[in-house]
């Protein structure tokens, strides 16, 4: 199910907000290369296999990681 998982803008922000960078741009925090647009980071990751790199794999772990999260944290029900 994961291999399916879709690596949205929303994701790679949130993802690049854990790790700010210093210079102007969006890093890729699989393997640390900065593009200067959110677009030319997500085509990266959807291209980076072709790259010799393991980026979309790593974004779509985070991604299925964050989701089990989430439904652990509603599963425990609202903090008091």
């Amino acid at each position: 199910a994961s291999s399916r998982t879709s690596i949205t803008v929303q994701d790679i922000l949130t993802a690049s907000q854990r790790h700010p960078v210093l210079q102007c741009g969006y890093q890729c925090m699989s393997c640390c290369r900065v593009f200067p647009t959110l677009w030319s980071v997500k085509t990266h990751i959807h291209h980076s296999s072709q790259e010799g790199y393991s980026c979309k794999v790593y974004y779509r772990r985070l991604k299925a990681l964050w989701e089990k999260e989430r439904k652990e944290q509603e599963a425990a029900g609202p903090r008091v």
